[in-house]
């Protein structure tokens, strides 16, 4: 994928509070206190101009229904909480609603963690 594909998720990305640009297995993502919420999908699986971004399975059954011209998923991708995204096929508005999300979401699984790791 060209930088330029992954600019319109840059600039959403970006607009959200403590978001850093990064990388994820050599391409570019965006990531909250370390942890990657959306990237350039690197699998050889994932169609070329493809964003994987974290979503909890149940979001990814909906968006799989909604618009499977638009998301997708791969075997390889099947374990893991993510879906794909067709750049080329999504919605600016759409976008930034699923990538708002997949921030939530690894947000609260970072506090899932935390608590886990509190001493009671």
């Amino acid at each position: 994928m060209r930088a330029t594909d992954f600019e319109a998720v840059r600039k959403i990305g970006r607009a959200f509070p403590g978001v850093e640009e990064s990388t994820c297995y050599g391409e570019p993502a965006l990531k909250i206190r370390g942890k990657m919420f959306a990237c350039v999908a690197s699998h050889r699986s994932a169609e070329p101009g493809s964003l994987a971004v974290r979503v909890d399975l149940t979001r990814r059954a909906g968006l799989l229904a909604e618009a499977p011209d638009v998301y997708y998923v791969t075997d390889h991708y099947v374990g893991y909480p993510a879906v794909l995204v067709r750049l080329h096929k999504i919605k600016p508005d759409a976008l930034r609603d699923l990538l708002a999300g997949a921030l939530q979401f690894v947000q609260g699984e970072m506090r899932k963690q935390r608590a886990r790791k509190a001493p009671h």
